[in-house]
């Protein structure tokens, strides 16, 4: 494994206006899918034999997971509006890849402003004040994109910097953090808005290979929006004080996220958990002294890897076990749920907290935080 950034190289502010998050709003569809349905739903697609039902079984009772979230009101039956997913009989569909990205580009809109407009709402400020935008989405495109219809949907300031960060899976959420970071430290009046929304479930597809299962077991809808500045506030924040990124040696082929003639393709293979395991101490080293964890939650066996591997207590995982069993994988949005709850816990007073996220390469994305109190 590549050895990540010496301390030196890392940016660390310790001055009175340290660039913070102040606020984190969540967003997810009006449709909750429970688990043990989508299972059903899976095992009883035509051709679906008994070893695949087999393993569609155990994947999804392995993922810990009680609810996720959709767009797709049709995986319960329901057609709705939209996107059709499934024939009446129960029989999943295959939409082409311009089909499901042209959801996207229809309800993608709606869930990044819903968790922007909470995000300002909790921060107190209205968005006349952003002076920077960062949009992070990995399960669609299109342009003009998100950032354009958030200055329009929200009334942003048609001046407002804008920054997308696309296409780069789980992981995305932290290295757009500490784009954030980097603005608010160079330009102290800054106020950056960041906004991930990922709608996973418009890729959803039968299948027998195992990958796919464990694809379709996990991964879910939702939004999260996250506001960053120096200036100092009366409740609690999250000021950012150190970044590291971290390329595995191996992993490459294991976790791959392409774009196929029937939807975007997930490749997750049974290796990921094992190099996360191996790999995970040497590359967030300098952050073992924190006291509590952000750790996104790609699956119940990834967290579980994380934290034999860096000796983390069930308190500490405890976060990333509930978002997950909550609301499922959804993607870059997923450790945005988790620093929001850690934001809000009065219980951890002023800790610090290690943030740590996985995406494709196999790169490792971590952040130190620290949990303030008032002004």
């Amino acid at each position: 494994m590549h050895q990540p950034a010496p301390a030196g190289r890392r940016q660390a502010y310790r001055d009175a206006m340290t660039p913070s998050i102040v606020a984190i709003g969540t967003a997810v569809p009006h449709t909750r899918l429970a688990q043990h349905d989508v299972r059903e739903l899976f095992a009883s697609q035509p051709g679906v034999d008994r070893l695949t039902r087999r393993l569609i079984h155990a994947a999804f009772d392995a993922a810990d997971i009680d609810h996720r979230y959709s767009v797709l009101s049709g995986l319960q039956g329901d057609p709705g509006e939209g996107l059709a997913v499934r024939q009446h009989d129960g029989e999943l569909l295959s939409p082409t890849t311009g089909q499901r990205n042209a959801e996207y580009r229809r309800l993608a809109p709606a869930l990044f402003a819903e968790a922007a407009r909470r995000a300002l709402s909790d921060a107190a400020m209205e968005a006349a004040s952003v002076t920077h935008l960062v949009t992070v989405s990995c399960t669609g495109l299109f342009a003009p994109g998100p950032d354009v219809r958030l200055v329009r949907d929200l009334g942003l300031d048609p001046a407002v910097e804008r920054y997308h960060h696309g296409f780069v899976g789980c992981a995305a959420a932290v290295p757009a953090i500490r784009v954030a970071h980097r603005i608010a430290t160079a330009q102290p009046d800054a106020v950056v808005l960041i906004v991930c929304a990922e709608l996973c479930s418009l890729h959803i597809r039968a299948s027998s290979d195992p990958e796919q299962i464990v694809a379709a077991s996990v991964f879910g809808d939702g939004a999260a929006a996250a506001v960053v500045t120096s200036a100092s506030g009366a409740g609690p924040r999250l000021e950012l004080e150190t970044f590291a990124t971290s390329l595995t040696a191996d992993g490459e082929e294991d976790m791959a996220w392409t774009i196929g003639d029937h939807g975007f393709e997930m490749r997750l293979s049974a290796e990921v958990p094992r190099i996360v395991g191996r790999e995970v101490r040497a590359a967030v080293s300098d952050l073992r002294d924190t006291q509590a964890w952000a750790v996104h939650p790609g699956g119940r066996s990834i967290l579980d890897r994380v934290a034999a591997g860096l000796d983390l207590t069930d308190a500490q995982i405890s976060p990333s076990r509930r978002v997950l069993r909550d609301y499922g994988n959804m993607s870059s949005a997923t450790i945005l749920f988790i620093l929001r709850d850690l934001l809000h816990d009065a219980a951890l007073g002023e800790a610090s907290i290690g943030a740590l996220a996985f995406g494709p390469g196999l790169t490792v994305e971590s952040a130190r935080l620290r949990r303030r109190v008032g002004a």
